[in-house]
């Protein structure tokens, strides 16, 4: 749906919703019990389910140049919120307005005025308002003045508490299995298949190359994967995760999968690469012929480490 700011409006129907809120960039383990806490609430009181969060991710607003960070794409986002019962999805617009409201112009202006909600389940860390100054405790006492129940959710995980920032980290080290322990799905990277130079065609391994965008950087390397190209079931494959030292460095990282038993052209298809197992780390060859060897044993690799996953 479109972005909200707090001056818009909404349909009728979409009011009065139990609702999550936060950023839930990845929908991982923790955000899903946050999740539940709203649908138990739903569930007992008639009314739908729905998930705000915020457009762009506030981390981006406030430091604007920082290094691409996100879990997600927003469509990914909104499925893997659809793929847990979630009815409504409400993007609000995070800009300066947004950021300069104290904690309770943002209950009153988004919370009661714009959406209506009935309920608002958070994590228990959860800060909201200018400067951070809105928490737990507040948003329940806003809540009692503007007709809406609150419910804090512990942290998932204990001591090793599960966190969008701890499942980058994971990705960052090549770590896709503690990523997938912690998403509850194998980490994926979404986009269009770009035109390249066409170099893995020469050597006799195509590849489907897919910018990173905003995507947080996996450790550069070499992974086995599983690709959905729409209309079909997940295609085993293997993928390159860098900036080809070999052949010349490109001036990003860039996503190159190459799909097992697959012939056709995807070039300007949407797909999607789950990343399951990290091989090795990324390496500059001294021949192409010594790279083509590399990549052969990095397809029975692949193939080896995508039995059973």
């Amino acid at each position: 749906m479109p972005t909200l700011a707090p001056s818009s409006t909404i349909p009728n129907d979409a009011r009065g919703a139990a609702i999550a809120l936060g950023n839930f960039d990845g929908v991982h383990a923790g955000h899903q019990a946050v999740i539940a806490s709203a649908r138990a609430v739903s569930e007992r009181g008639g009314a739908a389910l729905g998930v705000a969060v915020f457009e762009p991710h506030p981390r981006r607003f406030f430091k604007p140049d920082t290094a691409p960070f996100r879990l997600q794409s927003t469509k990914q986002r909104a499925r893997a919120l659809s793929e847990v019962g979630v009815q409504e999805v409400f993007e609000i617009g995070f800009d300066a307005a947004l950021a300069g409201s104290t904690d309770r112009e943002f209950a009153e202006r988004v919370l009661r005025d714009l959406l209506g909600v009935t309920h608002v389940s958070i994590g228990a860390d959860f800060r909201f308002g200018k400067g951070r100054s809105g928490d737990a405790t507040s948003l329940e006492a806003l809540g009692r003045e503007f007709g809406f129940t609150v419910d804090a959710v512990a942290p998932v995980g204990g001591a090793n508490k599960v966190s969008s920032s701890g499942i980058r980290e994971a990705v960052e080290r090549g770590d896709m299995a503690g990523a997938r322990e912690q998403l509850t799905r194998p980490w994926a990277i979404e986009g269009e298949v770009l035109r390249g130079f066409q170099r893995g065609r020469t050597l006799g391994m195509p590849t489907a190359n897919v910018a990173l965008g905003e995507y947080v950087r996996p450790r550069l390397g070499v992974y086995a994967v599983r690709v959905d190209v729409g209309d079909g079931p997940w295609m085993p494959g293997v993928a390159s995760v860098g900036v080809n030292p070999t052949v010349g460095e490109l001036p990003e990282p860039l996503l190159e999968a190459h799909l097992f038993d697959f012939s056709g052209d995807l070039y300007g298809r949407t797909i999607e690469v789950e990343l399951i197992a990290f091989l090795r780390d990324e390496a500059k060859f001294d021949s192409l012929g010594e790279l083509k060897r590399q990549m052969t044993q990095d397809v029975i690799d692949a193939r080896r480490a995508l039995i059973g996953a």
